[in-house]
């Protein structure tokens, strides 16, 4: 009896000294801590706005998901971007809004905001824990931003439905429904020529100068804008009626439900049928003015990946043989970034001379965001994504990740996040042009001194935390948890990602040794063991 108590006494003592254990913090905050403190020490702070340098600490403790994995070169990147995107949130009359540029830019309008990367903006602040900073800016586009909402193209309804589905807020859901449905309205007037079902956009307005596709429409005179009909807006514009249908459904609102989803549908159909070029399999350009005669474009290019970002094609191989190309170095594979022109067409190039944004070679890191989110859907969502692996996904991201670099004056290799980088050397082109661009130093006109540095034109934070790591929060308030990291991977964490008020925690730890509070993949709300399994699989957690 005495040693049946000793031993129920020990199990005990070893159970409390787990769940301490589990309710403590599993990611060392000082580790965190020395890469802000590095990227603090290599910077130069030329622009300041709501959050400094002084302050950045505090606020990432407190505000952003911290991840503990085996490749740093990811986690390095991973907290690089938080602190990069801080800088960017700034306060308003208005509320926060989330710049692109830190210095002000010509073109840019109220608040020195630009909506063409609104979307990523608000899919990556959508993790901090304070929903404040991202509801205020979704209220400045839809309530008080005039016709910036629609300067660029722009999935606003889809973002937001991202966004409702990490905090949400069903007030403001019925306070916004209206304004989106407003701004769709708008947009079928402006952008779409009425006997046709697709819409069409300068490719300028898409955010891409100088496309190769707009080279060939002008008849092979490079040029800085063209009107076609693009997988992009068209893309955004499916994403967005599909969210206004959600949205309507969540609210009750079966009429406005039904005709979102007609329209969604009919963007679908006609996206398959107008867009897909089956001599190239791929997703490519019509003109703006297109009638049955027209067949779309002979040129690859990154855009037409868009539509799986919002997972619209067919689960078809039809379809899936298109993303052979990412790995193609005929297509878009480079050594340090994802082309945005196929390599192997005559009009790509790498140019330093002329405009310095250029779509017709470069590496852009707001392609390559929509082009990994675009792959992780394909291989989460699809059965038919043979082309393509979770490998592939894994060491695109890598390459993305290693991209963030620069070397500066003292040959000190520094994080960096600019424009366009030259996918063969890793230069960043536009800053290399700019920083002699007038009497051999930086043009005001041209956006001042160090116009692209932190340039918050991507994302980043979110591949890793939705993709890589696989939390997906559903707008029922249920969590899909679908990791997709390297089969070599024996441990990583993810801690303190507040999700509709609560607390999750992903462990994955083979062996139990990484963080001592038991073997396999553990999913913890609110520091209960909610799920748990030997090996890595997918998981979900119901609603509240």
């Amino acid at each position: 009896m005495k040693n049946r108590n000793l031993l129920f006494i020990f199990f005990l003592a070893l159970f409390v000294s787990c769940e301490k254990k589990t309710k403590s913090e599993l990611i060392d905050k000082n580790i965190v801590g020395q890469y802000i403190d590095n990227f603090n020490k290599n910077d130069v702070e030329l622009y300041q706005q709501f959050i400094t340098n002084a302050d950045v600490k505090t606020f990432l403790l407190d505000n952003v998901p911290l991840i503990d994995i085996p490749d740093k070169d990811i986690e390095e990147t991973y907290y690089f971007r938080w602190w990069t995107y801080r800088k960017h949130i700034k306060n308003t009359e208005d509320g926060f809004v989330i710049t692109e540029f830190l210095p002000k830019v010509f073109w840019s309008m109220k608040h020195n905001t630009i909506n063409c990367p609104a979307g990523h903006h608000i899919y990556e602040g959508r993790w901090l824990r304070n929903p404040k900073y991202i509801s205020d800016y979704i209220n400045f586009w839809l309530k008080k931003s005039g016709d910036g909402i629609r300067q660029y193209s722009f999935w606003v309804a889809d973002a937001s439905l991202a966004f409702q589905s990490v905090h949400r807020n069903d007030s403001l859901i019925i306070d916004q429904l209206p304004l989106l449905l407003k701004n769709y309205q708008k947009w079928e007037l402006d952008r779409r020529i009425q006997k046709n079902t697709l819409f069409w956009q300068y490719d300028t307005n898409d955010g891409m100068e100088h496309t190769v596709s707009g080279r060939i429409l002008n008849n092979g005179v490079d040029t800085f804008t063209v009107s076609a009909t693009r997988p992009t807006i068209n893309s955004y514009m499916y994403g967005d009626a599909k969210a206004i249908a959600k949205f309507a459904q969540i609210l009750d609102k079966p009429l406005i439900h039904l005709s979102f989803t007609e329209k969604s549908e009919n963007i679908k159909q006609s996206v398959q049928e107008r867009l897909w070029n089956k001599k190239l399999n791929f997703f490519t350009v019509l003109p703006k003015d297109y009638n049955e005669g027209h067949r779309p474009l002979n040129i690859r290019e990154l855009i037409g990946y868009l539509p799986w970002y919002f997972n619209l094609p067919d689960d078809k191989m039809e379809y899936a043989v298109a993303w052979q190309k990412v790995k193609d170095t005929l297509g878009f594979a480079a050594p340090i970034g994802l082309t945005v022109t196929e390599r192997s067409h005559p009009y790509f190039q790498i140019s330093y001379e002329g405009h310095e944004c250029q779509w017709n070679g470069p590496s852009w890191p707001f392609a390559t965001t929509q082009t990994l989110k675009a792959l992780a859907n394909h291989i989460n969502n699809y059965t038919n994504h043979q082309m393509v692996s979770i490998k592939d996904y894994y060491e695109l991201l890598l390459q993305y990740a290693k991209s963030h670099k620069r070397t500066n004056q003292k040959g000190e290799i520094i994080n960096w996040i600019d424009e366009n980088i030259n996918p063969f050397t890793g230069d960043w082109i536009s800053r290399t042009r700019l920083k002699k661009w007038e009497n051999g130093t930086w043009s005001k006109e041209k956006g001042d001194v160090e116009r692209g540095k932190d340039y918050n034109h991507s994302g980043f934070c979110d591949l890793v935390i939705s993709d890589l790591l696989g939390l997906k929060p559903q707008i029922d308030g249920s969590i899909k948890i679908k990791p997709m990291v390297p089969e070599s991977w024996d441990w990583f964490c993810i801690d303190r990602v507040l999700s509709n008020g609560r607390e999750i925690r992903v462990v994955w730890d083979k062996y139990g040794e990484k963080y001592k509070i038991g073997k396999g993949f553990m999913i913890f709300i609110n520091d209960k063991l909610v799920k748990k399994s030997s090996n890595l699989r997918d998981f979900i957690v119901g609603p509240i």
